[in-house]
């Protein structure tokens, strides 16, 4: 006959299966943001292990703070730790998720050198001149002006201040869930997306690479001083392709237009959105950081994460209504809209 186990035993065993339980809890309650995330650190550990750079130990170090930042607030928000209803755990969610991912763009100016040491600055320009015969940053040197690249230099600046005024307000004043998870997923698809395509395909930029083929240097007042210390200040460096001053404002518009009619804003922004756009993108070029074959990467990305991020969703609400699954979004501080 098997032995019968003692009192402590089946204490142990039982605390197990508990500790076994709400893990698999946690991990079936994940949505889609949340292994894109996570999916996207993993990769960049995997990069970085096999890379061929400096400071490979500091950068892995970088990428496990980041990594294990992200799995603890998963598990408070996830694992039942803090109420899902409650505004601790929904700001604990977002800032998680924003936090993690944002901070490690600024890390990238170390892990890229360290997981991508190469350069492939001369195969994108020769693609343009292939493919388009026409690279913009040099044909456009001819309209370099302090005044021209000052107006260009202020859209490319401006990109920053769009970020905050589309993210800052969907994350902590949205009332409308489900606009919420689609705009989060796209969101997180872009930068997490764009963001492991730098170290497949690294480079410096026209600025760098065909420097001795201009002739007009550039220089403008506040804004293009302004791009070029925040770009020296926190900028990744080696991160061209995409162009996520492409990819992210054209998927801000995509999204304004499809959600044009359930919010009331959007009827009007999304057209005056797309035509800002349309600047940054060519300030992109015209300020010489991007190749044109980084901008329809940017447009592919931006593309490709709206149709991603709806079919998602989609799959992600059936699934939680199926398994009766709390909502993968909480508002902070109202009723949600449905």
């Amino acid at each position: 006959m098997p032995a019968t186990p003692l009192p402590g035993e089946q204490a142990g065993e039982q605390e197990r299966e508990d500790r076994r339980g709400r893990i698999s809890a946690w991990v079936v309650d994940l949505a889609p943001q949340d292994w894109v995330v996570l999916a996207y650190f993993a990769l960049l550990f995997v990069g970085v292990l096999f890379g061929a750079g400096p400071h490979r130990e500091e950068a892995g170090l970088l990428v496990i703070e980041h990594a294990v930042a992200l799995v603890a607030g998963l598990a408070l928000a996830r694992g039942g730790i803090l109420r899902r209803e409650s505004f601790a755990c929904g700001l604990v969610y977002r800032l998680t998720l924003f936090a993690t991912v944002v901070s490690s763009y600024i890390a990238l100016r170390i892990i890229l050198p360290a997981a991508a040491p190469r350069v492939v600055d001369a195969t994108l320009y020769a693609i343009d001149l292939r493919v388009f015969h026409y690279e913009p940053a040099l044909a456009w040197d001819q309209f370099v002006s302090p005044a021209s690249t000052e107006w260009f230099a202020f859209f490319y600046f401006s990109y920053f201040v769009l970020l905050a005024a589309h993210i800052l307000p969907f994350m902590f004043l949205g009332r409308n869930m489900a606009m919420l998870a689609r705009f989060a997923m796209a969101t997180f698809v872009t930068f997490c997306g764009g963001q492991l395509l730098y170290i497949v395909v690294p480079g410096y930029g026209p600025h760098w690479f065909l420097a001795s083929h201009f002739e007009h240097q550039l220089s403008g007042g506040v804004f293009w001083g302004l791009v070029e210390a925040t770009i020296a200040d926190a900028g990744a460096q080696k991160d061209i392709f995409p162009s996520l001053h492409t990819a992210v404002p054209t998927m801000f518009t995509l999204l304004a237009f499809r959600f044009r009619h359930e919010f009331r804003p959007f009827r009007i922004s999304w057209l005056p959105m797309a035509l800002w756009t349309s600047q940054i993108i060519i300030a992109t070029m015209f300020l010489r950081w991007h190749y044109l074959i980084d901008i329809c990467a940017g447009l592919a990305l931006a593309a490709l994460s709206v149709t991603l991020a709806d079919r998602a969703i989609r799959w992600d609400e059936a699934r939680r209504a199926r398994l009766r699954l709390a909502p993968a979004w909480t508002p902070l501080f109202a009723s949600a809209s449905p």
